[in-house]
């Protein structure tokens, strides 16, 4: 079946009541059947039936066997991080999500892990690597300047050294690119944006085919709780049904901006690999069905003020997030990557006036427009 038929009809089916939408068991405990057995569910935090039927849902868009949905993005990459002992190291692209960088940057070393930071990993010679390697965390196109990393070269090579590999996939979701079937071992996703995509829910998720970590995983979610609750994972659930749909137009007006935003005197550089100029243009290609709906730009602030472009915006929303049917543009600086040092900022390129847009599925024209105006108010 294609994607949008699996996302509408996939996960459990109410056999007792019939009902079209999975109901939602707001119930913290499950009557047992007897002294001698378990019941498939007992207690919430370790599994709930609400639950289990988006993350079987999330299996099926992704054609994975096992998912698992977490209270929150970070929930989701914490719980990735728990498969590290003591003495691992792991490799991650230099310019990941702020909120990755601060666990890694500020939680490692008290676990006694390591980390690399890697410029590209497109260049990456893993036959260096030593054995305290474990684990490479990728996420492509990178946040927030989109840079795109080959995932079977990275898989092929890592696996070379028993590497697993993990793959932050946020920006596309399984709709354009599914690292499961690119040779990655692990995908997760902060559901909190396109998943549940209208910005009012937290969720995360880890997908994988793997029984054994599966059942590792499982039991740290269990131990640590960190899990959805049954109203948010109905939610959830419900988002998903209509993500195909969704990003069809986050596509279609994402490119037409980034065109606009191209060809603009006010803009010194645009980051999206949807467009022929980009350097990731072709690979990005190669992997996935589209390029996503983020896009960053670095504004001339030579001849444009900042502070008075982002105030004479009236469609798009000033707030950090991504994903959800609203438009928003954010600054990376001072907002999302705030955690990272200045001199590693600069070092890879989030500068000052570098401006990362979200784009929603309002009409094109209206956002268009909605820019333009900004420009032309901030002008000096």
């Amino acid at each position: 079946m294609g994607f949008n038929t699996v996302a509408v009809h996939g996960g459990f089916k109410d056999e007792s009541k019939g009902a079209v939408n999975y109901p939602v068991y707001l119930s913290s405990t499950f009557v047992q059947p007897d002294t001698e057995h378990e019941g498939e569910y007992c207690y919430t935090r370790g599994n709930n039936p609400t639950r289990a039927s988006v993350e079987r849902q999330v299996a099926d868009i992704e054609g994975a066997k096992y998912a698992l949905a977490t209270s929150s993005g970070m929930a989701a990459t914490s719980l990735v991080f728990e498969l590290l002992n003591k003495g691992d190291k792991v490799l991650i692209n230099d310019n990941v999500y702020g909120g990755t960088w601060r666990f890694v940057s500020n939680l490692f070393e008290k676990r006694g892990l390591e980390y690399e930071v890697v410029n590209d990993l497109n260049a990456y010679d893993f036959s260096k690597v030593d054995s305290s390697v474990k684990m490479v965390f990728v996420e492509t196109p990178s946040n927030p300047l989109l840079e795109v990393t080959d995932i079977r070269r990275v898989v092929t090579e890592a696996h070379k050294k028993n590497i697993l590999v993990v793959v932050d996939n946020t920006f596309m979701t399984a709709y354009l690119q599914k690292p499961l079937d690119l040779g990655a071992d692990i995908v997760e996703y902060s559901a909190t944006k396109y998943y549940a995509g209208h910005s009012d829910l937290l969720a995360g998720l880890v997908v994988l085919n793997d029984e054994e970590i599966y059942k590792r995983l499982k039991f740290i979610s269990n131990t640590l709780g960190g899990i959805l609750d049954p109203f948010d994972a109905f939610l959830l659930q419900r988002g998903i049904k209509t993500l195909g749909v969704r990003m069809d137009r986050h596509l279609e007006n994402t490119i037409k901006i980034a065109e606009y935003l191209e060809g603009n005197d006010a803009v010194e550089e645009v980051f999206y690999p949807g467009l022929k100029g980009h350097g990731g243009y072709e690979l990005q290609k190669t992997q996935a069905k589209g390029a996503g709906a983020v896009l960053s730009f670095k504004l001339n602030t030579k001849d444009y003020d900042l502070h008075t472009f982002v105030e004479k915006l009236h469609i798009f929303d000033f707030a950090v997030s991504l994903g959800g049917v609203e438009s928003l543009i954010c600054r990376p600086a001072t907002m999302t990557h705030e955690s990272y040092a200045k001199e590693l900022q600069e070092k890879i390129g989030i500068t000052p006036n570098l401006l990362r847009l979200s784009i929603g599925i309002e009409d094109v024209e209206d956002l268009i427009e909605d820019l333009d105006n900004a420009f032309k108010q901030s002008k000096k």
